[in-house]
């Protein structure tokens, strides 16, 4: 009774209470760590961590994600369970193995038979009860299946190449139950996971199947490159794709339905050394089309963009790296936009998500129908309000702009560092400087960042050289925000833990840094005058501009993220 003895060590247990307990564990059988995590003495984190110091092993948190499916096999089901362990990582020298009891010796001998017997050789990690719950569950729900579908996949392996290789019928390789399956099998576990993309990638000696989330790739299955031909050919007939073109990028997409909910899927194929790369953008309306507080809009940038959105005409222009989330806030603002008595059209590429009442064009560059094609197209079709993917070229910038000076209201996207780079930008692109104050309203610089869980995120004392940071960035913030910003002494911020809901990252869901920029009489003559950088960003500031660090500060200081998330994001600016 180790565990109970060091508690008692540490006075928090008595004398008494451990007796009755060791007299409970002879009784009902449970083990300690049953008993203790009963009767709530410590949590299960720091009995683990205590027990990882008695034992000498080191305790490890898994994440289930990260586990390939392929290394958790290496160890049967029934005995995983019967001596709660689990494969965890693999790598050329050893497997990694997290078990709960590494004292129990009949689990060590288990363990040793199952090594000679698949001939690899081990380290043993300890990993918490809840932890060994969340890779079991993970386990069974895609490795069982997948399992099944790979099965039903060898037996008629020969007569899907055949298929294949004499380019028969759509409808026979489509109708391929193991095939539908397996694609079936990929994709509700990426929705299941609150993943945004699926990345289906051959290699040398192996199929790898990845999914985002919260921006971060982690790789999820191992299948045999076997499968690919019939995976990708699959995935192209949902898409609307020639399976028989595998020299040349294709783009589709497709529709599901998953449980309750309507599921849109975004497909991209690309030739690889290995064979053709398969990348799947999941896009679900009910998360992606939200409102503007819900991405992360408050403040002085949220009132700046309402006030913008009532003006009759004029440019809302938006800025940020791929993936930063500039479409999702486009989409909200043509939702709050899109009323029966307005004309909406957009041209974009791609085409996100469908808005009812909305007129969505895609452009198609290949026959010539580009930004600046379909832009003229869309004048012509009276429009009250326009949307254009994004500004990339000098005819597409003097279209926007002539667009916006006869009383439309504008949308599109321009490749800068920073919403005060946009300006110069245009102007580089030969729009005229004295065109931009009459048709520019605001521009929307956006980065995204994950938000802590707040199921698991713990409160802890920042570093002094954190402090410092954050104080600084606080003390160089417009006056209008930092006399609502309360520091408390001492200062405490939040920091990641993990736990089941967030699948052990500490991490749940992402947010937006927001830089909104506005046009006013100051900005206006500094444009006229000399438009230089450093100028504009003074003038912004003056008018209470918050920059993305300081935006991430103040998440900080709120218990939505942190440091770590912060910096990553404004770094990526530099």
């Amino acid at each position: 009774m180790k565990l109970l003895q060091e508690l008692y060590a540490q006075g928090l247990l008595s004398e008494g209470k451990v007796n009755e307990l060791e007299k409970q564990i002879a009784k009902t059988g449970k083990t300690e760590e049953d008993i203790i995590l009963e009767e709530k003495i410590v949590s299960e984190d720091s009995l683990f961590e205590l027990k990882s110091k008695i034992f000498g092993i080191p305790f490890k948190k898994v994440r289930p994600e990260e586990v390939q499916a392929g290394v958790m096999e290496l160890i049967p089901e029934e005995a995983a369970a019967n001596y709660k362990m689990m494969p965890i990582a693999r790598t050329e020298n050893f497997v990694q193995i997290g078990m709960v009891y590494p004292e129990d010796i009949s689990a060590q001998n288990a363990l040793r038979f199952l090594a000679n017997q698949e001939n690899f050789t081990y380290q043993v990690y300890l990993i918490s009860l809840s932890n060994l719950a969340a890779l079991t569950k993970q386990r069974k729900n895609i490795s069982a299946e997948t399992r099944s579908a790979l099965e039903e996949l060898n037996k008629e392996k020969g007569e899907i190449l055949e298929v294949l290789e004499k380019k028969t019928t759509v409808e026979k390789i489509s109708e391929d139950a193991p095939i539908i399956k397996m694609v079936f099998v990929i994709l509700r576990h990426a929705i299941e996971g609150n993943a945004s993309d699926v990345h289906i990638e051959p290699g040398r000696e192996k199929l790898t199947v990845r999914f985002r989330l919260n921006g971060i790739l982690h790789a999820s299955l191992s299948l045999p490159l076997s499968v690919h031909p019939s995976i990708i050919a699959r995935i192209k007939i949902l898409s609307g794709l020639k399976i028989d073109e595998n020299r040349v990028p294709q783009d589709g997409r497709f529709s599901a339905k998953v449980g309750e909910t309507d599921i849109d899927f975004r497909v991209s194929t690309f030739p690889t050394l290995y064979g053709e790369k398969a990348e799947i953008r999941i896009l679900d309306p009910s998360t992606g089309l939200k409102s503007f507080e819900d991405l992360g809009l408050r403040g002085r940038a949220l009132e700046v963009v309402k006030e913008a959105i009532k003006k009759p005409y004029g440019m809302i222009l938006f800025t940020g790296p791929t993936g930063s989330g500039k479409t999702t806030t486009q989409y909200a603002i043509l939702r709050t936009l899109n009323q029966e008595s307005v004309n909406i059209v957009t041209v974009e590429d791609p085409i996100e998500y469908s808005i009812p009442g909305v007129n969505q064009s895609q452009v198609k560059p290949e026959i010539g129908y580009t930004f600046a094609n379909g832009l003229r197209q869309i004048l012509r079709q009276d429009p009250n309000i326009i949307m254009v993917g994004e500004i990339r070229d000098e005819e597409t910038a003097s279209l926007v702009i002539n667009a916006a000076l006869t009383g439309h209201i504008v949308l599109s996207t321009l490749h800068t560092n920073s919403s005060v780079g946009v300006i110069p930008r245009l102007i580089d692109m030969g729009v005229r400087s004295f065109l931009i104050p009459s048709t520019l309203r605001v521009v929307i610089s956006q980065r995204l960042v994950r938000n802590l869980c707040p199921h698991c995120k713990i409160k802890i004392r920042p570093t002094e050289k954190i402090k410092s940071y954050i104080l600084e960035r606080v003390k160089s913030m417009p006056a209008s925000t930092k006399e609502k910003v309360k520091i408390d002494n001492p200062l405490f911020i939040y920091d990641v833990k993990g736990c089941e809901v967030c699948s052990f990252t500490g991490y749940l869901g992402r947010t937006a840094l927001f830089e909104v920029l506005s046009m006013n009489n100051e900005l206006a003559e500094i444009i006229l005058e000399k438009p230089l950088e450093s100028l504009i960003f003074k003038a912004a500031q003056k008018q209470g501009m918050l920059t993305m660090e300081q935006e991430g500060v103040l998440r900080i200081l709120s218990g939505q993220t942190t440091i770590a998330e912060v910096a990553r994001a404004t770094e990526e600016r530099e």
